[in-house]
């Protein structure tokens, strides 16, 4: 089959690998219809996460047909049409158990903090992603759902992650009626996370950006006010004289690893590998909220120590939640903002790469070109 290889920080290209195999007979074969590159993926083709091997395949956004189904899949069969979500876990285990899927304890070597994760390198289990024809998914029973009849592939696409995160990060906030919620970048994330702050009874909402195109998105796809960070001196200063100098009731990271704003930060992170992510939008977050408001954070970060501002969140009384988000429990939420109009998640999307190029993909949504804001990935084009 035809895969994305990952051959070394900005070196990808597409490969003849092996078809992926029934390894477990709770096993499934998924042939992929539409893949996706997510914000995280970059983290992973700038050389930021640790253990990402030579040879891996990208991808934890993706739908597909049953192609091959193992003696012990109940729930599925060969044709039906599936949504997959990032997690992979077994359902069963301590925190599957609590319904912290993206903490399960049983499909990652590595488990004392993430679970398994979906072409996210071995520090997430090792499992090769979706930006390719097909990819085993373990536990087939318990992750993946059919896609109902009446939603778009492009719509199932984006609750594999990038809507169901961005919902979480708003649920995580604990968002009260007319609290005042900003979201540190205009990534798909941030754009959800927006978005979805209304639906939890937010009175306004703020979006945090420098790149134009992404800030027009927000004041049109999520209906928010914007800042651009890059015109003014000091954003917190800014956000705080416009919050009649109190803050934000809730503020919502959801940048992660490679926040731009602070060149030393992201020198040392981004560059030097010295952190495990630029913590600017964080510590934004933290100095931008009002005192005992909510920090929530969705970006991702690697395992290693980032200067965060721990001791300002301390003083100011902040409550700062954060998770991987466990997918299948946004799902019956989401789906009735779907069907009844309140989300359309395929909004966001601007690109659509062919698997044979989407190097120039992974090119375009790292460097910002074209208006970049959701690119996906067709296999079979």
């Amino acid at each position: 089959m035809r895969a994305m290889v990952y051959r070394g920080p900005y070196r990808i290209r597409v490969e003849e690998k092996d078809r992926p195999r029934i390894e477990h007979p709770g096993d499934a074969i998924i042939k992929v219809t539409l893949a996706a590159i997510c914000g995280s993926d970059l983290h992973l083709y700038h050389g930021m996460m640790p253990d990402t091997r030579v040879g891996h395949t990208f991808g934890h956004e993706f739908v597909g047909v049953v192609d091959e189904v193992g003696p012990d899949v109940r729930n599925l069969k060969v044709g039906d049409r599936v949504m997959v979500p990032f997690n992979i876990y077994c359902g069963s285990c301590f925190f599957c158990a609590r319904g912290l899927y993206s903490n399960c304890h049983n499909v990652n070597a590595n488990a004392t903090a993430v679970g398994g994760i979906y072409g996210y390198s071995h520090t997430c289990g090792g499992y090769d992603g979706g930006q390719a024809e097909y990819v085993r998914v373990p536990f087939a029973d318990v992750g993946p759902a059919l896609i109902p009849e009446w939603m778009s592939d492009e719509d199932a696409l984006m609750c594999t992650d990038a809507l169901a995160t961005g919902y979480f990060g708003a649920q995580l906030g604990e968002i009260r009626e007319g609290d005042t919620v900003v979201v540190f970048g205009a990534g798909p994330v941030g754009l959800y996370a927006a978005l979805s702050s209304w639906l939890m009874g937010a009175g306004r909402v703020l979006v945090v950006d420098h790149l134009d195109h992404r800030l027009e998105k927000a004041r049109t796809f999520a209906h928010a006010e914007t800042i651009n960070f890059a015109e003014h001196d000091d954003v917190v200063v800014h956000l705080k004289r416009i919050t009649g100098f109190l803050g934000a009731d809730v503020a919502i990271d959801a940048v992660g690893a490679e926040a731009d704003g602070n060149l030393l930060m992201h020198v040392t992170s981004a560059k030097l590998k010295l952190q495990g992510g630029s913590p600017v939008a964080l510590n934004w977050a933290i100095d931008g909220v009002r005192k005992g408001g909510s920090v929530s954070v969705m970006g991702a970060y690697g395992p290693m120590f980032s200067a965060v501002k721990f001791g300002d969140a301390l003083n100011k009384g902040l409550t700062l939640r954060m998770n991987q988000c466990p997918v299948k429990r946004q799902w019956p939420r989401l789906f009735e903002h779907i069907r009844n109009g309140h989300l359309r998640p395929s909004e966001i999307i601007t690109h659509r790469f062919p698997l044979e190029h989407i190097a120039e993909g992974y090119h375009t949504f790292s460097a910002k070109l074209d208006g970049i804001i959701k690119p996906v990935i067709v296999p079979a084009a």
